[in-house]
């Protein structure tokens, strides 16, 4: 955090979040939920099965909509966008790194890294093609650029996905699960590669993680239980 006075990179205030609204079956399963990141922050969000942390996630990450309160990305307020505006600033603000790895088994590893800028652009620039082959040097795969999926380990595909979410160089990184399909080694070697990109780029991160281990590494938790926060602060307060 730079102790400036600009807004932090984003803010949710009173979020809630209903399903089947209107329905007899309506079901609100964030309760009022306040919360700020600031720039250059790596927080970990846990809670147990079903408290909503996918869905806070989802939410922060411009993929699904809150059913009301505020949420502002560095001071605007985003919920006006529609569902154009939307996918721009999730483009331009976020990257996304998910339990499971969703690379594509056709293309090799620089072109799945690539993939968000083709989908943004059309096109695959030189820049972006230097960027994702600099990512792909910086994970530990600068001989795997050209392998498939299927001709990697998990951890190895993991690194894919993760060089995959820094290609559009995101403020933020929302990694939901990121270790929680792979074995503790790799699990460590991908949680370290997480902690050495925010340290060497300031990249923030949000991880949820099920892995105490893992919270434990992070410098701030975050713990939501039953749709609300019930913890939020440095790991050392814990």
């Amino acid at each position: 955090m730079d102790g400036t006075n600009a807004p932090p990179l984003l803010a949710l205030a009173e979020v809630r979040k209903s399903y089947n609204l209107g329905q007899p079956n309506e079901a609100e399963v964030l309760h009022g939920v306040d919360l700020r990141i600031a720039a250059g922050e790596f927080a970990a969000l846990i809670g147990p099965s079903g408290s909503g942390k996918s869905t806070l996630l989802n939410i922060v990450g411009l993929l699904e909509r809150m059913t009301s309160g505020r949420y502002e990305i560095a001071g605007r307020p985003v919920q006006d966008h529609d569902d154009d505006g939307l996918t721009e600033l999730r483009r331009s603000t976020f990257g996304f790194v998910f339990q499971f790895h969703h690379l594509l088994p056709a293309f090799s590893a620089l072109e799945n890294v690539t993939l968000p800028a083709l989908a943004r652009d059309g096109r695959i620039g030189r820049r972006v093609a230097q960027r994702g082959r600099a990512l792909l040097d910086a994970v530990g795969l600068a001989e795997a650029m050209d392998k498939r999926p299927s001709q990697l380990s998990g951890g190895m595909q993991q690194r894919v996905a993760i060089a995959r979410a820094l290609v559009l160089e995101p403020a933020l990184v929302l990694a939901d699960e990121p270790t929680g399909n792979l074995d503790t080694a790799s699990a460590d070697d991908v949680f370290a590669l997480l902690r050495s990109i925010h340290a060497d780029a300031g990249t923030s991160f949000l991880v949820v993680t099920h892995d105490p281990r893992m919270a434990a590494r992070c410098d701030r938790i975050v713990e939501l239980v039953d749709g609300r926060i019930a913890r939020d602060g440095p790991m050392t307060a814990a």
